[in-house]
């Protein structure tokens, strides 16, 4: 049975249908690049779509098809270049794809768009993409929430997954946070057997080309895993859902 959430599963009258009713239209982005020897390449767009379709079954929406393509993978948030199956757009491509993207959902009527991104490095070229667009249909009543899932964290949530302290962010990648939500979303394609438990990665506060080699680990993994797990991973998709689908409620009064 197709699921009612799913865009690409719908027929062209389903689809809109479910527009004219007014429904909230929920796009994943991320990007295609390692994480790790544990996790697979998709995990930056495979967790907002996961996560997105939670809150589309709570508030009645529509996921599109993920944007697996997303701005280049860096040395001190994602390993960068070095390592194979990562894939990196120019910020103007991706800008372009989101603008595109939101003019012809808006062109089918959709007025209720909200991004849920999973790679750290996209924020600012979605944000532009969706300016962009925004200038030119905001005379047709268009409003659009772009956000970081990680961004919803709360600090109970946090004390809970990290009980000796949160690392930050910026050495989150392939480690406790990604690999917890990846078991509880997707346990079949998480190798647990080769979680990596190297050190904190150590670079300087800059970027520089060429990339430096020595500031990614050989694992991928910017620090240990090894604290990952399902029930982690349950919690924060639990948390961080219902605070998403609070917000999505507040901006688009569904």
């Amino acid at each position: 049975m197709a699921n009612r959430h799913l865009m690409a599963e719908m027929t062209s009258p389903e689809f809109a249908e479910r527009i004219a009713a007014g429904a909230v239209v929920f796009i994943p982005t991320g990007t295609t690049e390692q994480h790790g020897p544990h996790l697979p390449l998709g995990v930056d767009f495979q967790l907002p779509q996961a996560m997105a379709l939670d809150i589309a079954r709570t508030v009645d929406g529509i996921v599109t098809p993920p944007i697996p393509f997303g701005y280049k993978s860096m040395p001190r948030s994602g390993g960068g270049p070095f390592f194979a199956g990562t894939i990196g757009l120019d910020g103007a491509t991706f800008s372009n794809v989101i603008r595109d993207l939101i003019r012809e959902l808006v062109r089918h009527g959709a007025r209720k768009i909200c991004v849920i991104d999973g790679n750290y490095e996209n924020l600012w070229f979605l944000n532009e993409g969706v300016d962009l667009a925004y200038r030119e249909l905001k005379d047709t009543g268009l409003k659009v929430m772009v956000l970081q899932h990680w961004e919803f964290l709360t600090e109970a949530t946090l004390a809970h997954v990290f009980p000796d302290g949160f690392p930050g962010i910026e050495l989150e990648h392939a480690a406790v946070l990604e690999t917890s939500l990846m078991m509880h979303y997707y346990p079949d394609l998480v190798h647990g057997d080769k979680l990596p438990d190297n050190p904190p990665a150590e670079s300087g506060p800059y970027d520089v080309w060429p990339p430096h080699r020595d500031w990614v680990p050989d694992s991928g993994a910017l620090i240990s895993a090894k604290g990952a797990t399902a029930d982690k991973g349950r919690i924060i998709a639990e948390q961080v859902g219902a605070d998403v689908v609070t917000a999505v409620r507040k901006e688009f009064e569904v």
